[in-house]
């Protein structure tokens, strides 16, 4: 069985190299780029099974390569920022992070994320069977869903929490819940990070005989 590959992104070559030795130790083989533009490339030639990047970077800046590899790509994408200001952490959740770490990091707290990042992504990839609500059509297999037979495009996690809420369609589901079931309950970030993801869904399902209704003080449900 071939080695999972995962493209570290970083200007410091010391971060590059502790990301190396301990992902190595556990079985991955891991790709370097040291600028946006050099991740781009390799993110588009390499199809990296996750990739670890950071915010600061010369050239094209992690936001940018962060928005730019989500419009083209699915693949799971855990941020470094070097503050604990939330507004890093959910600027790069709404541009389509899966995760992040603030440095200083503990490398086997970056290789517990990755292992955790590729267990969610192979969850939410096993496909089902389509799921049709009014106007609203969900198919696991193709990851694609139409409104009123127009498709809609959704980035990774709007389409996992899109289909969690529709699978507990008419059921209040609690933020807590909403990260178990769609992030993972090893996943580190903020029940805010529901919150995005919310605001983005409503918007595109906007005006369609589906809704997601706030239960004030408890949670979100889906209801046609």
């Amino acid at each position: 069985m071939a080695k999972e590959t995962v493209l570290v992104v970083d200007d410091e070559e010391h971060i590059i190299e502790l990301a190396r030795m301990y992902l190595e130790r556990d079985g991955f083989t891991v790709e370097e780029a040291h600028d946006g533009a050099e991740a781009l490339d390799k993110i588009r030639r390499l199809k990296p099974a996750v990739v670890v990047l950071d915010l600061m970077l010369p050239e094209v800046d992690g936001w940018d390569v962060c928005r730019t590899t989500r419009a083209e790509s699915d693949v799971p994408i855990i941020m470094l920022t070097a503050r604990s200001d939330d507004v890093d952490k959910i600027v790069g959740l709404e541009l389509g992070a899966d995760d992040y770490l603030t440095k200083p990091f503990n490398p086997r707290e970056l290789v517990a994320r990755v292992k955790a990042i590729l267990r969610r992504f192979e969850r939410s990839t096993r496909p089902e069977g389509a799921i049709h609500l009014g106007q609203l059509t969900i198919d696991p297999a193709s990851r694609e869903v139409t409104l009123a037979g127009q498709q809609v495009k959704l980035r990774a996690k709007e389409f996992d929490l899109l289909q969690t809420l529709a699978q507990h369609r008419g059921q209040v589901l609690s933020r807590e819940q909403l990260l178990d079931l769609v992030w993972g309950y090893d996943f580190y970030g903020q029940t805010r990070t529901v919150d995005v993801h919310i605001a983005h869904l409503r918007k595109k399902l906007s005006g369609s005989d589906v809704e997601i209704e706030t239960v004030r003080g408890v949670g979100y449900k889906l209801m046609v």
